[in-house]
């Protein structure tokens, strides 16, 4: 799959494009492009063979032209011709946090910086701190933001995990349709929804593994292919460059070998110790009593073997898991099929791809009750924010589509910028003619951040604090925000959190869900999504809320649509 790939260029574009002053629009486009390939669930060269990838929502026919040429030719000369004259080292220093195109623009422009080492030699001589709108404050700021961009580079690389879900999707399914394979899972990091994944790993049980092996390596996701054996092979995946090993696993060993490859190393070493002390011994291959095979087949009949409840895989990490299971009191997990709406998705109104209506289709695809509808509000211009005007119209049309609908129910709702002296986006007339309204900070991450969303969750008319920490994942570390503090207010004021399902996010994260959790807060699992393909994300929500062993009880979009109605109604 060359997703990544194009989307990376579609990127870089933007970013040259940003980095020339180009039109905002001309800039938004490539970007939307950018995210809207990387989050395709089905290969865009497949695509492209079939129909046209203007389909693809968020890509004009303009961009769909010039990602033809490249996956016909390997070039895009709309990248060639506008980082011609952009060294790409200097591309790169987009990377850092806080470091926009505009200021690199005329770190460039005025000061000649072209690489890393550039910038930090005009932080240190103190022509930087001379330049307008920047000073000893930012420099610092840049100089902090540097060692965190190097810390980051110099790690091994991780993947997202939602970077990583469409090509899994694809192989697995593709594994499937082979006549001679009766079981396929991943496992790994992957399968207990870690964060991020250092590679992949794949198990099938097959009786012909020169087949699945022949098949495997001939797909149009492998790029590469390191090793090749009866039993394993490794490649690199085409477009990501990460390794997936795939294993061929005896019927009466799968259980067994699922259990080992999927992890945590500690959660097997506690696994193995127990059972030593038990006369037994687990290995990958099974589950022994001297030389004699006794359990193996299925997970389920290993722990059973042990005495044990069954340990989901989210949870596989040596933190208690296995003292509890031994007592029988591990607690019954979120469910992947128990979420009755998705509140936190944007429309064309601000900078969505999808109109209501395809929202609401989508919504039951998924089977859910409800949905809620929260565009930008009106400070956040650069995302197309709503002005009070637009946010009627979009009632109008929300009342009108709940006329036609009797599926689902459309709630009306926004996301609400906290703005930086903690005041709420619009006035309370408006605020609370809405069914919910999702507070978040969008800018000024280092205004007071704790004293504004403290303030915002004093707004009787506030349901929700969105992505509560503000961090990227491998990208920016997050407000300066005390959390404890925060989640106090929150419980005090019997407001909701949210856990962000979108894979860059994740946020909260599974020990800050988990605290939210111990202090009596309710969450709520959401997907931000700005396209249709973003409501597959929810999956990644849930598990995070699994890894912090949180119950289908503790999410309030797990209710009814009374019962959710009753749980969102506010104070104002």
């Amino acid at each position: 799959m060359k997703n990544h790939e194009v989307a990376e260029i579609l990127s870089k574009i933007a970013k040259a494009l940003a980095l020339k002053d180009e039109n905002f629009f001309k800039i938004r486009a490539y970007s939307r492009a950018a995210r809207a390939i990387k989050d395709l669930p089905e290969d865009i060269e497949e695509i492209s063979k079939k129909e046209s990838i203007t389909n693809i929502p968020g890509v004009g026919e303009g961009i769909a032209k010039k990602v033809k040429e490249y996956l016909e030719t390997g070039k895009m000369s709309k990248y060639e011709e506008v980082t011609r004259d952009i060294p790409k080292s200097f591309l790169t220093l987009l990377d850092i946090r806080d470091l926009g195109s505009k200021t690199l623009g005329a770190l460039h422009k005025e000061l000649g910086v072209e690489n890393l080492d550039d910038l930090k030699k005009v932080i240190e001589d103190g022509s930087f701190q001379k330049l307008e709108g920047l000073g000893d404050k930012s420099a610092k700021k840049i100089i902090e933001n540097i060692k965190v961009y190097e810390e980051r580079m110099g790690k091994e690389h991780r993947f997202l995990i939602g970077e990583v879900m469409a090509t899994v999707d694809q192989i697995v399914k593709k594994l499937k349709e082979v006549d001679s394979v009766s079981r396929v899972a991943p496992a790994g990091s992957y399968r207990r929804v870690k964060e991020t994944v250092g590679d992949l790993d794949i198990l099938v049980e097959s009786n012909d593994n020169r087949k699945v092996m022949k098949k495997f390596t001939a797909f149009s996701e492998v790029k590469k292919v390191l090793e090749s054996g009866e039993t394993k092979t490794s490649i690199v995946v085409e477009g990501l460059d990460i390794q997936m090993d795939l294993r061929v696993v005896p019927k009466e060993s799968f259980g067994a070998a699922l259990m080992y490859f999927t992890g945590s190393k500690d959660h097997n070493v506690r696994i193995r110790s127990l059972a030593l002390k038990r006369g037994l011994k687990v290995n990958e291959y099974g589950v022994f009593r001297n030389d004699t095979m006794v359990a193996g087949k299925t997970e389920e009949e290993i722990y059973k073997f042990l005495n044990l409840q069954f340990i989901p895989p989210e949870i596989r990490e040596d933190r208690g898991e296995v003292e509890k299971a031994i007592e029988g009191q591990l607690p019954k997990l979120l469910g992947y099929d128990d979420i009755k709406g998705n509140l936190h998705t944007h429309t064309r109104y601000s900078d969505g791809e999808n109109t209501i209506r395809e929202l609401v289709k989508k919504s039951i695809e998924f089977g859910y009750s409800y949905l809620g509808i929260s565009d930008h509000s009106k400070t956040a211009s650069y995302a197309n924010g709503l002005s009070v005007n637009d946010l009627k119209k979009q009632c109008d049309e929300i009342d009108k589509l709940n006329k036609e609908f009797d599926k689902i129910r459309i709630l009306k709702g926004i996301e609400c910028d906290i703005l930086p002296d903690g005041s709420l986006d619009y006035d309370e007339n408006i605020l609370k003619s809405l069914d919910f309204v999702i507070g978040a900070i969008h800018s000024n991450f280092k205004k007071k951040v704790t004293q504004r969303m403290e303030k915002a969750l004093e707004n009787p008319y506030l349901t929700v604090l969105a992505h509560p920490t503000g961090r990227l994942i491998s990208k920016r570390e997050g407000y300066d925000v005390d959390l404890g503090s925060v989640l106090d207010k929150a419980n005090k004021e019997g407001k909701i959190l949210e856990i962000n399902a979108y894979y860059d996010r994740l946020d909260l994260d599974e020990h800050n869900a988990r605290e939210a959790y111990k202090k009596g807060i309710k969450l709520m699992i959401n997907t931000d999504a700005h396209n249709l393909r973003m409501f597959d994300w929810m999956i990644l929500g849930i598990g995070i809320a699994r890894r912090a062993w949180l119950p289908s009880s503790a999410i309030v979009n797990t209710l009814t649509l009374k019962d959710f109605l009753k749980a969102i109604k506010r104070n104002g």
